[in-house]
Formats: C-alpha cells, structure tokens, sequence
C-alpha cells in the first residue's frame, strides 16, 4: 500500500483492493508505529478521519462521481486552517488555536473525498529554508536524518518521502514546495499566482504566497492541483475561472530556456551536472533547448526580500497580545501591575515569536519606515516590475525555463540557520518566480556524491500550467528518479 502512488492507491480503492477505512488507519498507524520519526507532523486528528473515511467509502459505494483521488489520505501544512484541528504555523504565537474553519482548499479537498488526517511541520510562519525555525523542532529528511529537509513546507516533504503520507499540501512564497521537494526527491508544483485561493492560509507575504501540491510524481501533483484550483470569491486574488483539467495532453515539441549565468559560479558542480543531464534528457525527447543570459539575477534576493519581509511586517501586526495571539503571563495574569500597552505588546511579541520571524518583521518595518521607503521598498516594487517584464520577454521566445531548483543538496541540521545570508542565498533560484506571480514543475533530477537527491524546475507563463505537466510527464517517462525512495535508492532510465 505504501509504495502506491496516490492515483494508484485511489483506483485500488474503487476496484475494492483496499478499503478507505482500512487505507487511512493504515497510514495513521505506521506514524504511530515509527514514532513520528522525521518529525513531519505536529498534529493527527486519527478519530475524525477515521470517521470521515466511512463517509467518503459510503460515497464511493452509493456510486458518486468523485475525483480521481478519491479515497486518498492527505496532510497540509501547518499554515492551512482547518475546522477542529489545531493550526499553529509552527509557533508559539498560536499555540492552542484550533479553527472554526476550513481552508478553501481543505474544503475542496473534502468535497473531492480525500481525507485529512493532520497538520505538518514548518518554518515558523513560512519564514526559513530548512524547517529549523519552528518552535516544534526540526523536520528530518528521510534520506539522511541528520540533514535538512528544506523549507518551509519541510514537514510536508518529509512525510511523503518518507512514505507517511501520499500526498500533502505545502505553500510557496519563494521556494518553500520546490526547494524541499530538491532536496527530497519529489515532485511539487507551485502554481501560477491566482489560481489556488489563499482563503484560509495564514498570510506571510500575501502578493507572493500560493498553495501547492507535493506528492510522488507529477501525475498525482496534477491530480490535486485540479482539485484545489479554480475561482473563490473569498479571495479577490484568486481569478482563475475554472479548474485545471489535465487530462489533454499537450506534447508538442517545446523551446526551453537555459539561464548560463545560473550554472557559472555558486553551484555545486554535482547539482549542476545533474541539472544539465536533465536539459539533455528533454532535449532527446524532442525539445528544443537554447541557452540565454537570466536578466536582472542580481536583484532577485534584496527585491524578495524587502517586499517578503515588508508584507510580514504588516501581516504579523495582527499578534498584539491582546485581540489576537499568545500573550504574555508578565502582563497577563497581573491585572493590577504597572504595565502598560506598550509593555503588552513587548512582552508578548518578544515571547511569541522566534529569532527569524522577529528578524524579518524588523527589516520589513525599516524599509517601510519614513526615510527609507522611497529607497527600499519602492524600488523593490520597480525593480519587480522589471523582472515581470523580462520574463514576459522571455516567454516569447521559450515555452519554458528550465533552472536548478537550489545551489545545493541538502544540508546539515544547523549548518546555516546561524547564518541569514547564506540561508537566504539558497533561494536564489526560486524567488523570481513568485515575484512575477508564474507557476513553476519541480521534479527530481538525480543524486550527489553523498546519495542526496538533486532536483530542477520547469518554469512556464502565466496559467500556463498544462505545458508544464506535459512536459513533466516526459521527463519522468523516460527517468525514474521520482520513484526512488530513501535507504533503496534508484534513478536513471531503468528502474
């Protein structure tokens, strides 16, 4: 069962093979059984899915028409509300708060009959590239329990590398599905800006934000990504019009983009190799690949991080101790003290949050500040604009771009998250896309020298999703990488 792709574990559902009941007990077992061993999930909710997985089989058996993940267990990151189960964002701001309601996306993954059965580990409100920042401790990646497994949305990775899950969902606000999925060996989709309603996520950096898929291959990445698509009119952000339907293929020869100046310098030679190969693999199925210089590189870290960090400023305000958020006992149980609102706010901010949240909550504020905002965030927002409009410029040469998803493999639990700089860096691949809002295929690629998994991402046009996939489809028709799992490793072409 656990060696099943979601799809194929769905079909084994409906052809009478495995049971929902017997499929998610199953799943919730084994977390219980390894002890919660990559430190994946902060909450399972065993009774409620349980409960819920009778409905979805009595569905199935009356004959109604569900998706074709039906049946299907999944978890979603801890930033995703959901009704009844404790939503955290990996802090201790939030520690306790269980939602009255559910997500959009958790509503429509209700709706398309898959259960789920809880929450997963994260930086601490999406701020961090290793899932090291939370206040739970650190997700470990199955490939070496003494390395990172990226981040934010490292839980999520951890638990479908590690088979605990078949599918879950992350959120990406500059990386945070692709990188961890590099450093997995799994497929995750960050989708175009738009597409997937944010209702329900808890918000760091709301223009850059987006919900997105991590599974085992890009078949089931699919499958989900037309589940928790289309419009809601709870976000007036979200202005797709219908879901995305898969189901065509669309394997016309495609013109691939090559960046040079990503492969010069600050790349690990095994990552670029593995990288390479990958352009060279779609290139003997029939695309058309060509080099070109990726305007603007420079520019992308500092314009990501002034606008990221400015939108957290504003969005994190809303913890103040008082109408929303923990609050500190020095000023909370004392009712007759000295203290002030000011001191309120200190107290329990200062509490609340972590080192890195607080770190980019500060500069957020500095660059907003009067004096600096015409110098910092103003010409981040102009100097987005610009990097919009390259790549405007470059889809009308290329279908698609393809890039390293990181400079490294994964590393060393606190190796760098001493180290802002350098942590920050390792994004230097992935930021552009969420700032000119485009939807981005990471798949895995290959291995290092030290039997850690390589990845690289597909980058395409706006809403432009289904070249993508098909393209993803290709590469992982003639590769094996996504069916590779820890401590039985295999890749290449025969598998």
């Amino acid at each position: 069962m656990f060696e099943e792709s979601a799809l194929e574990l769905s079909q084994a559902i409906r052809s009478k093979k495995y049971g929902v009941t017997e499929v998610v007990g199953a799943y919730i077992d084994l977390i219980e059984k390894t002890g919660n061993r990559y430190n994946a999930f902060l909450a399972v909710s065993k009774e409620n899915a349980l409960a819920r997985a009778k409905e979805v089989q009595s569905r199935i058996d009356s004959g109604e028409e569900l998706s074709p993940l039906a049946g299907v267990p999944v978890a979603v990151k801890d930033n995703i509300t959901t009704e009844g189960i404790a939503t955290t964002c990996a802090s201790k701001m939030l520690d306790g708060y269980t939602p009255v309601y559910n997500a959009a996306v958790v509503e429509k993954l209700r709706e398309a009959g898959m259960i789920v059965i809880g929450k997963l580990n994260m930086d601490e409100f999406a701020m961090g590239g290793s899932t090291e920042t939370g206040v739970f401790g650190p997700a470990r990646n199955p490939w070496d329990l003494a390395r990172v497994t990226g981040g934010s949305s490292g839980g999520a990775a951890a638990a479908v590398a590690g088979r605990e899950i078949p599918l879950a969902l992350g959120s990406d606000t500059g990386g945070s599905i692709r990188q961890p999925c590099s450093f997995c060996s799994l497929t995750g989709i960050k989708p175009t800006y738009g597409s997937v309603s944010r209702y329900g996520l808890v918000a760091y950096a709301s223009s850059l934000d987006q919900i997105g898929p991590i599974g085992q291959n890009i078949d089931d990445c699919a499958a989900m990504l037309s589940v928790i698509s289309g419009p809601d009119t709870r976000d007036s952000t979200c202005v797709i019009k219908e879901p995305f339907d898969f189901q065509k293929g669309d394997r016309q020869p495609f013109k691939i983009g090559l960046p040079r100046n990503y492969f010069e310098s600050g790349i690990d030679e095994d990552v670029k190799h593995a990288v390479l190969a990958a352009a060279k693999e779609l290139e003997a199925a029939g695309a058309a690949v060509k080099e070109f210089e990726m305007p603007l590189m420079d520019y992308m870290i500092p314009t990501y991080y002034i606008i990221a960090c400015a939108e957290a400023s504003s969005n994190l305000s809303r913890y103040d101790g008082l109408k929303y958020g923990y609050r500190s006992t020095a000023t909370a149980e004392n009712t007759h003290s000295n203290a002030t609102l000011s001191d309120v706010y200190r107290h329990s901010r200062s509490e609340g949050f972590g080192l890195e949240v607080k770190r980019r909550i500060m500069l957020g504020s500095f660059v907003l500040s009067s004096g600096y905002y015409d110098a910092y965030y103003k010409k981040a927002l102009q100097t987005r604009a610009l990097i919009k409009d390259a790549y405007s410029k470059l889809f009308r040469y290329f279908d698609m771009i393809l890039s390293p998803v990181a400079p490294t493999t994964a590393y060393k639990l606190g190796e760098n998250v001493d180290d802002p700089m350098k942590m920050y860096m390792g994004d230097i691949y992935t930021v552009s896309i969420n700032l000119a809002g485009l939807p981005s295929v990471a798949l895995p690629c290959g291995f290092d020298r030290q039997g850690m998994p390589v990845g690289f991402q597909l980058i395409a046009d706006a809403f432009c999703e289904q070249k993508l996939i098909a393209a993803a489809r290709a590469f992982q028709e003639r590769t094996g990488y996504h069916r590779a799992t820890p401590g039985g490793k295999a890749g290449g072409k025969t598998v």
